[in-house]
């Protein structure tokens, strides 16, 4: 969303606009705002990275839950079991958060949450 030469810049922010409309709340997790952030600032700028952070922090619909032990524990299972995928640490985080607090719907363009059985979108 935060970079117009991505190549799902476009779909990203129609959902995210639309999806900011259709549930109370998002969720992100500590893990993907690090890497979210470090993304952002390797293709744009240091700038637009910390916008992203500020984005974050004063949002009142997006909620960052933080890993714990127990997440953690939980991803490297994951990890573990699905020795064919190609998952990312973060990613298997997520996962466990998920699966913890019952969160079906996931705003990716990363074919590994369809993988692990969640929805998709933008589809």
């Amino acid at each position: 969303m935060l970079d117009p030469g991505d190549r799902y810049h476009t779909r990203a922010a129609e959902f995210y606009r639309r999806a900011l409309s259709q549930y109370t709340h998002l969720v992100t997790t500590n893990l993907v705002i690090a890497e979210t952030y470090t993304i952002v600032r390797r293709v744009t700028s240091h700038q637009k990275a910390v916008a992203f952070l500020t984005l974050i922090e004063q949002s009142e619909r997006v909620r960052c839950v933080w890993s714990d032990v127990q997440s953690e524990m939980a991803a490297r299972d994951i990890l573990r079991y699905c020795n064919d995928q190609d998952f990312s640490y973060a990613d298997a985080v997520s996962f466990a958060l998920m699966q913890r607090d019952g969160i079906t719907d996931a705003f990716a363009f990363d074919t590994h949450f369809r993988t692990m059985g969640f929805s998709v979108f933008p589809a």
